[in-house]
């Protein structure tokens, strides 16, 4: 496990397990969120983001977090392993709530409400974005080391296995 891709619904806790994963493997840790926003709220350009996730995936180990769909497939061909975190849209919806308000290191600000349309994404992730992910995740399983949690537990179980 060098080069780790976590992934999963906004509020699944990527960012909690990525940090426990890089305090057991050492490996760097990098948010794609820091990547793309700006503390001001805005977002760097298109190209400038697949320039520097680029050369993120071109170091020798890394943990990327966040998902940002249209990028999956560059992170997947560089990495070799992957860890979905597919739970329940109502347990995301609860992590999403319980930072409300709380500094975070994968974030360049601090969020003060639940945005309708970020709370819209999460209700949809199922749907809309889980399918596209098994489907990405069935056609590199077999060169790829694939880890999929269900639940919070099951994840800090695996964390703690692996201390």
């Amino acid at each position: 496990m060098r080069k780790v891709m976590v992934i999963g619904s906004p509020g699944s806790g990527k960012s909690t397990f990525s940090r426990g994963l890089k305090a057991v493997t050492g490996l760097p840790l990098f948010h794609l969120d820091q990547l793309y926003h700006r503390p001001d709220r805005t977002t760097i350009s298109r190209e400038e983001f697949d320039a520097q996730l680029q050369a993120l995936c071109r170091q020798p180990s890394w943990i990327i977090d966040g998902n940002y769909q249209r990028t999956l497939d560059i992170r997947i061909k560089a990495c070799d392993t992957v860890f979905l975190l597919d739970y329940p849209p109502e347990v995301c919806l609860a992590g999403a709530l319980s930072r409300v308000g709380q500094r975070r290191d994968d974030l360049p600000w601090i969020e003060t409400a639940l945005d309708e349309d970020f709370k819209q994404a999460i209700l949809d992730f199922p749907q809309k974005q889980l399918p596209m992910i098994y489907d990405l995740l069935e056609r590199h399983q077999t060169q790829k080391h694939i880890v999929i949690f269900r639940s919070r537990e099951e994840a800090e179980d695996y964390l703690i296995d692996l201390t």
